[in-house]
């Protein structure tokens, strides 16, 4: 389960090409995790979205809170084929 934020809802809209069930996916089961180098409360959680030329979703968690709140998401470019 998981909330989004505003500015995590009109990112979403900006970014039509990302699906709900990519996020999830990047939620749930993310291939690398770092810690927001300036919100130690914060996480970037990536996955591979391979439906998608493989590219890579970032999205920017808070695990703290429950529901855990999504700040934001984006394709990375600067990670495409390193994951």
């Amino acid at each position: 389960m998981y909330e989004l934020t505003a500015h995590a809802q009109q990112s979403l809209q900006k970014r039509s090409n990302i699906r709900l069930e990519w996020l999830e996916q990047a939620i749930t089961t993310p291939q690398l995790v770092h810690i927001d180098p300036t919100d130690a409360e914060l996480e970037h959680r990536l996955a591979r979205i391979d439906e998608f030329e493989g590219r890579v979703l970032r999205v920017i968690v808070n695990p703290k809170t429950r529901p855990i709140r999504v700040i934001t998401a984006f394709f990375d470019r600067n990670m495409r084929n390193k994951l």
